[in-house]
């Protein structure tokens, strides 16, 4: 028999990422989502390791499903010691009736191979995604812009003068995009109205979101909006008017998901009214950035008029409808940025990546906890798509307290984001979250379009989680090194870095600007920092440095 092991993640709201593995033998070992698109409980990605391979070394193979729609992949050792992987639809609830002539696209099923382990399978893959998978705007793949979030400040509760004070004071952090969350539109005074009806509220916005707009304009950033097109609450004035519209068995109950229900994309109406009403948005407003949001899972899957044998086509063509809206819009506005948001970390798979420049990996921004979070993510999918915020403390999830400080280091790793309520921070925290934005747009490019390399996880040996981005060109890497507790004064053992030009002198700073130990040269070369190493050791809870090199 073979030894090959299976890698892949699972998770729920809030813990999304979970990294799992166990022995690939006889008897298929099944991942899969039936929900009507990608979700948390399984991601549509796997490696495949041998005995031996560990994070650099060793062969290892990795693929994933380029679908947003219910999907399986089945894993089973032959008879003769092989290994099959089969993927792509879900067979659960599904059947595709061809008329004459007609045809059915199967999803695109992407593998790639590294003898350099799991890490270097993971850079393959990043790469193979920012080069020919993410889209490009004038040729190139942009930079996630550092966006600040209103919705821990405000939540449903949005006005003018509210979003303006709350961009003002995101502008003088260095923050390059404001961002209005729900609670605009509609209804829209709390999570059990307004879906669906994508106006401007004239109460909260007498004249529209123009004066917004033109004030975040003006204090050099450009501005985003939250939507979540694809549902519908019954308290809107879409759902009275168009009832049929939602995802229903004749005679059954709607049943609700946060108190919300699904719109029948696979209409050729649903459709074509949702692609109308967001290029509409988008053509009377100067909107550079949509988060799209999907917040709930099928549970009535029906297509009353559809015909019988063609109702369970839903489960395709809903997907491939939305890919048409989202295919639709970037062709009218091609200067229009996505964000795919699913109730966290939902549906993220390299369908929905062809089509949105980033992703939400969870609604859980605990710096710690994310940690754990970005480390599943980016075994698959390329940090350049990875948001990750700043938020308060205490964190709403946990009740953890962490410093401001040691939120950046966590949040620095993917594309930047600060969602705290910036109307009760002190002069202290604006001063920080300077220095800590400012040294991000130094290595931001680096972090989202260079090579990553995991070093540690916590373990007995060492408790810290340590990653290092290098730039393609070798002349820049970020080190960022954090850790949960420590106790009994244990020794921490020098970080050996890697992937540096050895032969090259490289000049080293905190981004901070703290000074670093004394043990610390301020400048060596590649080789010694990969064979010597950096000696940080870390005292106290919740603590981090972060450091960047400069080639010389």
């Amino acid at each position: 028999a073979y030894d090959y092991k299976l890698h892949f993640s699972t998770g729920r709201w809030a813990a999304e990422w979970t990294l799992r593995e166990r022995a690939i033998t006889p008897g298929a070992t099944v991942l899969e989502s039936r929900r009507g698109s990608t979700g948390s409980e399984n991601n549509p990605w796997f490696m495949v390791t041998r005995a031996g391979t560990d994070e650099e070394r060793g062969p290892a193979w990795i693929g994933a499903l380029a679908w947003s729609g219910s999907w399986r992949l089945n894993f089973n050792q032959d008879v003769t010691g092989r290994v099959r992987i089969v993927g792509g639809y879900n067979p659960f609830d599904f059947a595709y009736r061809l008329q004459p002539g007609g045809k059915l696209e199967t999803p695109i099923f992407y593998v790639g191979f590294s003898d350099a382990g799991k890490g270097g399978a993971s850079r393959i893959f990043h790469r193979f995604q920012r080069e020919e998978v993410l889209p490009k705007h004038g040729g190139r793949l942009p930079l996630r812009k550092v966006l600040y979030n209103s919705w821990e400040a405000t939540e449903f509760d949005v006005n003018e003068a509210g979003q303006i004070a709350l961009a003002e004071r995101a502008a003088t952090l260095g923050v390059e995009r404001f961002v209005m969350d729900g609670g605009w539109f509609g209804g829209r005074n709390s999570d059990r109205a307004g879906l669906g009806d994508w106006s401007v509220n004239r109460t909260k916005f007498p004249n529209g979101l123009t004066p917004l707009i033109d004030k975040v304009k003006s204090l050099g950033m450009d501005f985003g909006l939250w939507v979540e097109p694809e549902m519908i609450n019954a308290d809107s004035d879409l759902y009275r008017a168009h009832p049929d519209w939602v995802m229903q068995f004749k005679g059954r109950p709607r049943s609700e998901g946060r108190n919300q229900l699904v719109l029948n994309l696979a209409r050729t109406d649903v459709r074509d009214y949702m692609l109308a009403t967001l290029d509409g948005l988008l053509k009377n407003n100067d909107i550079a950035f949509l988060k799209w949001d999907y917040n709930r899972n099928w549970s009535e899957p029906g297509w009353p008029n559809a015909d019988v044998a063609d109702q369970q086509a839903i489960y395709v063509a809903y997907v491939r409808n939305l890919y048409w809206i989202l295919d639709e819009l970037r062709k009218r506005h091609p200067g229009v940025e996505i964000e795919s948001c699913s109730g966290g970390g939902g549906r993220i798979d390299m369908g929905i990546m062809a089509r949105t420049d980033q992703m939400w990996p969870s609604d859980n921004t605990d710096p710690l906890d994310r940690m754990q979070i970005q480390d599943g993510y980016t075994q698959a999918y390329t940090p350049a798509t990875m948001m990750a915020w700043v938020t308060d403390s205490p964190h709403w999830v946990n009740k953890r307290q962490t410093t401001l400080a040691f939120r950046f280091l966590s949040a620095m790793q993917g594309g930047l984001g600060i969602g705290t309520n910036l109307n009760k921070w002190q002069d202290i925290d604006f001063t920080i979250a300077r220095a800590y934005v400012a040294a991000y747009k130094r290595i931001r490019a680096t972090v989202q379009q260079g090579d990553l390399y995991r070093l540690n996880r916590p373990d007995d040996a060492d408790p810290r989680w340590t990653n290092l981005y290098v730039s393609a060109d070798r002349k820049q890497a970020a080190l960022f090194t954090l850790v949960a507790n420590t106790h009994k004064l244990d020794v921490m053992p020098a970080i050996a870095l890697t992937g540096l030009d050895p032969n090259a002198q490289y000049r080293i700073e905190s981004m901070d600007g703290q000074t670093l130990p004394a043990t610390v040269p301020p400048v060596a070369s590649g080789a010694y920092w990969m064979r010597h190493g950096l000696d940080v050791t870390l005292r106290g809870d919740f603590q981090g440095v972060g450091v960047i090199l400069t080639r010389r």
